[in-house]
C-alpha cells in the first residue's frame, strides 16, 4: 500500500500549511521537523525538515538544484486556481512550457503543476 510522499522542506509547518489550504485537506500531524497533510481516507504529503535546504530551480539550470519531482494537481478554471495559490504564497513561475498547464512554485521554492480539466 502506498502511503504518500515525503518532501524535504525549510519549515514543514508552513509547507504543510500551504498544501492544506489549497487542497482543503487538514494537517493531520505536525511535531518539530515534521508535518502530514491529508485526507482522512486518502494519501499523505509529509513535510520533513532537512539542513542546508536548496530549492529547486524552474526551469532546470546546469549546476543548480533540480526539481526530483513535482506534485500536479487537475483544477476547473486555471486562472482562479492560480490566483488561489499565489493568493496562499505561491509564485507563478517565469518559464510556462504548456497552455493548458500552470506551474507555480510553493513557499519553500518546488515547483507544482495546475492542470486544467479538459473533460
Amino acid at each position: 500500500m502506498w502511503w504518500g510522499s515525503a518532501i524535504e522542506a525549510p519549515d514543514p509547518g508552513r509547507s504543510a500549511r500551504f498544501y492544506a489550504d489549497l487542497l482543503g485537506w487538514p494537517i493531520v500531524h505536525e511535531e518539530p521537523g515534521t508535518a502530514i497533510v491529508g485526507p482522512a481516507d486518502g494519501v499523505f504529503l509529509v513535510f520533513q525538515e532537512v539542513a542546508g535546504y536548496q530549492p529547486p530551480v524552474w526551469p532546470p539550470i546546469e549546476g543548480h538544484q533540480r526539481a526530483m519531482q513535482h506534485l500536479d494537481f487537475q483544477v476547473g478554471d486555471l486562472d482562479e486556481a492560480v490566483a488561489e495559490a499565489v493568493a496562499l504564497g505561491a509564485t507563478l513561475a517565469s518559464h510556462q512550457p504548456q497552455d493548458h498547464v500552470r506551474v507555480l512554485l510553493d513557499p519553500a521554492g518546488h515547483p507544482f503543476c495546475l492542470c486544467l480539466d479538459e473533460g
